[in-house]
């Protein structure tokens, strides 16, 4: 029995094309290279998912270091006294705090100095 898969292919090929849209040339045209292009996208688009996630971890600690370094103490210091004080906020939070609340933020290093003086 002979199987003719055309409707299931040319639909196939109109999704993988869909995903293409957009990019020049070839890459959206030609069925070999809008498959290669595709799968590099998803790659890249893996890749950044994970970059992302470093990316802010790094820009918090950055806002934090600056507004720590603003109340008299780096950074490690800072952190370190939160821990010995049983302070328990994440980065996040602690750099919104930073950039929106300094006031809470400043009695936030005086707990961290004073866990750190005891």
């Amino acid at each position: 029995m002979r199987v003719k898969s055309n409707v299931a292919r040319h639909r196939k090929k109109v999704r993988i094309r869909k995903a293409a849209k957009g990019r020049r040339g070839g890459r959206s045209k030609l069925h070999r290279q809008v498959i290669e292009n595709n799968m590099r996208a998803l790659r890249y688009a893996y890749i950044g998912r994970k970059e992302r996630k470093r990316d802010f971890r790094r820009l918090w600690i950055e806002r934090i270091n600056a507004a720590a370094r603003r109340e008299g103490m780096p950074y490690s210091r800072f952190m370190h006294g939160l821990t010995l004080a049983n302070v328990d906020v994440d980065r996040r939070t602690l750099a919104e705090l930073a950039v929106s609340d300094p006031e809470t933020f400043a009695e936030l290093a005086g707990v961290a100095r004073e866990a750190l003086s005891s």
